[in-house]
């Protein structure tokens, strides 16, 4: 495992990156540092017993590429040389992976790490925007999505640089605050002894926090997928699905409130992930907005942070790549992180 410090010297190309959540694992190639992304079919983490079998099939057996290094982002801490995916059943060991793909190098991120690299380089046609507040050149930016967990991540700006501060911020504790709160929480599973943010704002906490909205109503849930949830709040069709939506926003603007105080996000808060696009009418409908800005005594600090969503296309690999093709304007601490044949 190499102990340095950063990857300010470049990284060997061809180089295979790959964005790996819990349900879904996305590759893609970039032949050159100046060639564009050769995006791949996307793979489902279930059908694979090992990463290493999904890479044959969904890269080696699809390209005639070969990489010399790979860079990835996983969806759960790295803190040895056996990675334990938080939601999916692999396990990624990079030596493992380096001899069989005679890699000369490979690179381990923390997916939001990578999504937070992405976002100096997001134009306006790959966000949605949420309420005011004008993004500061230099501001410090934090990116947090729901999908099959809940992610977050901070890009700061120091000596010239940008500098990623990974992170599990989506594990934080998560209280009820409004009369609504405290009449559902008692409803609450709880999964794991207490309630986090990801409890609630995920793809299972979604349905999580629907079935407390049905118990507190006292009302047999008629959804058991977060699908239908989305869907049919979307659509106006049903009472419990429109206020789980609503809460959902509610719930996912506090939270970025408070990662914005906590980092001082003058940069923006960005929201990633498909739960963000896809229930976003009812983000842009006022509830995220609210509680985001609902921080006294900060209010009008929090007025002046934009909130936006991603809407660009694989946005934690064009973070990756934006790292591969030019090292030189990140600063991200690599130990523990980087293995070399």
């Amino acid at each position: 495992m190499d102990s340095s410090k950063n990857a300010r010297d470049q990284v060997a190309f061809p180089v295979l990156i790959g964005d790996i959540g819990g349900t879904n694992a996305r590759f893609a190639m970039i032949e050159h540092a100046d060639s564009p992304i050769v995006r791949l079919p996307d793979v489902g983490t279930g059908n694979y017993r090992t990463i290493e079998d999904a890479i044959d099939d969904a890269v080696l057996a699809r390209t005639a590429l070969r990489p010399q290094s790979a860079m990835l982002a996983l969806a759960g801490p790295i803190t040895d040389d056996q990675v334990d995916l938080t939601n999916s059943d692999w396990i990624v060991e990079p030596r493992k992976t380096v001899a069989r793909f005679n890699l000369k190098e490979m690179i381990l991120l923390n997916d939001f790490e990578a999504l937070s690299l992405c976002l100096p380089g997001l134009e306006r046609q790959d966000i949605d925007p949420i309420g005011a507040g004008i993004a500061r050149t230099k501001g410090t930016r934090v990116v947090v999505g729901p999908g099959t967990g809940l992610g977050a991540g901070a890009l700061v700006r120091g000596r010239e640089s940008w500098i990623p501060v990974p992170g599990e911020g989506g594990h934080i504790d998560f209280g009820p605050i409004s009369e609504r709160d405290f009449a559902i929480w008692p409803n609450l599973e709880r999964p794991e002894g207490r309630i986090s943010g990801e409890t609630l704002l995920s793809g299972s906490g979604l349905l999580r926090l629907y079935r407390g909205i049905c118990a507190t109503d006292r009302v047999a849930p008629r959804f058991t997928d977060p699908s239908e949830i989305s869907e049919r709040g979307l659509v106006d069709r049903d009472r419990q699905a429109i206020e789980t939506l609503t809460l959902f926003s509610t719930y996912l603007g506090r939270l970025a409130g408070d990662l914005a105080l906590i980092f001082m996000a003058r940069g923006g808060v960005y929201l990633a992930g498909g739960i963000s696009t896809k229930i976003s009418p009812v983000l842009k409908s006022g509830a995220f907005r609210a509680a985001f800005l609902d921080k006294a005594p900060h209010t009008d600090i929090l007025e002046t942070i934009p909130t936006a969503i991603i809407t660009q296309t694989d946005p934690a690999l064009a973070g990756i790549a934006a790292f591969a093709r030019a090292p030189g304007q990140f600063v991200v601490d690599l130990t523990g992180r980087r293995w070399r044949a």
